[in-house]
């Protein structure tokens, strides 16, 4: 399938695959993977990476109608400044494309933080490893999968 629901199987964490159709004109690819799933946007959760100021990299996990707030996961991860990580450089990274990058199977290991919005949510969805293809966990499940930090990364619409 791909290398995220393959680490899934291999840990045994109980996750559901959702395969939709991807439209590529659709314009966001996280709207999209909610209405397509019938949930509400903010249990679907987008993987982005950042670059910190001692050049090394984090995985902020933020619900796909926030942005991440690159103060916050700067300080969550030690640092004091985080920018966002060229796509290019975040496909090498991870092994995925954008709009597909999901949190599990990357190629390189980089410390990840869940916005803690997810704990709120019996279940959320995020990537499963290419565009179209969801799989959905209990935040619980992905922190202890990724050995991940929750902290209030995401930064809200007015």
């Amino acid at each position: 399938m791909t290398p995220a629901v393959d680490l899934l199987r291999a840990l045994g964490i109980e996750h559901a695959v959702v395969e939709y159709h991807h439209d590529p004109a659709h314009g966001s690819f996280g709207m999209e993977a909610a209405e397509a799933l019938g949930v509400e946007a903010d249990s679907i959760f987008k993987t982005l990476m950042v670059t910190l100021d001692d050049g090394t990299y984090a995985i902020g996990i933020v619900p796909v109608i926030c942005k991440l707030d690159l103060k916050a996961i700067a300080a969550a991860a030690g640092a004091k400044k985080a920018v966002m990580t060229d796509p290019a450089e975040a496909e090498r990274r991870t092994g995925y494309v954008v709009g597909g990058i999901s949190p599990f199977g990357q190629k390189r290991r980089a410390p990840t933080f869940l916005d803690e919005w997810a704990m709120t949510h019996d279940q959320i969805h995020c990537s499963g490893g290419r565009r179209g293809l969801e799989v959905g966990l209990a935040p619980g499940d992905l922190i202890r999968a990724l050995d991940a930090t929750t902290a209030a990364i995401a930064a809200w619409p007015h």
